[in-house]
């Protein structure tokens, strides 16, 4: 299993793009979707000989361009891009890949991008790990190309879909490769 969650914001408080410096925008892109791309090409020999699930961590961000995002907003648009694409490539393999947006979290990161915005109406990071141990646990095996929003009720309606799926055409993979971006978005974590 590998689980891209390193991210970094870039300048706080945020710039618009025009004033963005490059170097920022640069060390965001490494880290948020560069690093990403090499940890996963890097661990892939050994995830398709022996199965897995990998497993990015996006944002609202990465599907909806705010003012003064800059660098990490593209990021995340890139990292769900590249999600896609590899559940796409990876799809006839042993290989699940989603992502997830935690959504609204108490996080430092999230304190300095909103400053002026109460932590304490955000979830506790412990609160939104579920999703996260359902991908990397086998009741997962066959889920994969899904965006997951980890505050929202996606557990029922996963489980549901898995069996009817299963129930319905005796399989044992269900591939949701089809359905990827889904519509509505929250948070901002990742």
């Amino acid at each position: 299993m590998l689980v891209n969650n390193a991210s970094a914001l870039g300048p706080s408080p945020m710039p618009y793009l025009l004033d963005y410096p490059l170097e920022e925008f640069r060390r965001v892109l490494d880290t948020n979707l560069i690093a990403p791309f090499l940890l996963t090409r890097k661990l892939l020999p050994a995830m398709l000989e022996n199965g897995g699930s990998l497993i990015n961590v996006t944002s609202d961000a990465g599907v909806t361009g705010y003012p003064g995002w800059g660098a990490y907003g593209i990021s995340k648009f890139g990292l769900e891009g590249m999600s896609q694409t590899w559940a796409s490539e990876l799809a006839e393999t042993s290989i699940r890949v989603n992502w997830v947006d935690p959504g609204n979290m108490n996080t430092d990161m999230h304190r300095k991008a909103e400053p002026d915005e109460d932590p304490f109406q955000w979830a506790d990071p412990a609160e939104v790990t579920e999703v996260f141990l359902y991908l990397a646990s086998d009741e997962s095996r066959g889920v994969t190309g899904k965006r997951f929003r980890a505050q929202e009720d996606w557990l029922p309606k996963e489980r549901e879909t898995q069996g009817e799926r299963k129930g319905a055409e005796g399989a044992e993979q269900v591939s949701l490769a089809d359905g990827r971006a889904e519509a509505g978005f929250t948070g901002l974590e990742g």
